[in-house]
């Protein structure tokens, strides 16, 4: 079994559902060597998340960004955490819904994503900044 690690920083989003699969994939060159393993992707923040969802239509993430700004709203009165403005605690609370990483299978050489999948970095922040990534891929 191999395992490589590789870290990245995204570039600076503006708020919302961003796919970034090619930039995962061109991260970790090490995947071609992989038959069959696992990727594991982690974001080392807390106020933006990953997920796995719809890559072709880009009304899919204006409708999560829609979804989860009404299940989530900003200047709720009983946030007690609002240290760096109105996005602050909604981000903490968004990313924690979605989560902090994803696993997809490797086969072949490749993310084992599916015809319609990409990996979304979910930006909850209205100026969150650059993010930073954590990409480990493990197989034979």
């Amino acid at each position: 079994m191999n395992i490589y690690q590789n870290s990245i920083a995204l570039r600076a989003r503006r708020r919302g559902f961003h796919v970034i699969t090619s930039e995962v994939i061109s991260a970790i060159p090490q995947l071609g060597q992989i038959t069959a393993g696992i990727c594991q992707v982690f974001i080392q923040h807390t106020s933006a998340s990953l997920c796995i969802n719809e890559n072709a239509d880009p009304t899919v993430r204006q409708d999560f960004e829609m979804y989860f700004n009404k299940a989530v709203p900003e200047n709720d009165p009983d946030y007690l955490h609002n240290d760096e403005g109105p996005d602050d605690m909604p981000a903490h609370l968004k990313a924690a819904m979605l989560g902090s990483s994803v696993t997809i299978p490797i086969r072949n050489g490749r993310l084992a994503l599916g015809t319609w999948q990409g990996i979304y970095l979910c930006e909850h922040r209205d100026h969150g900044g650059e993010r930073r990534l954590v990409i480990t891929a493990w197989g034979a």
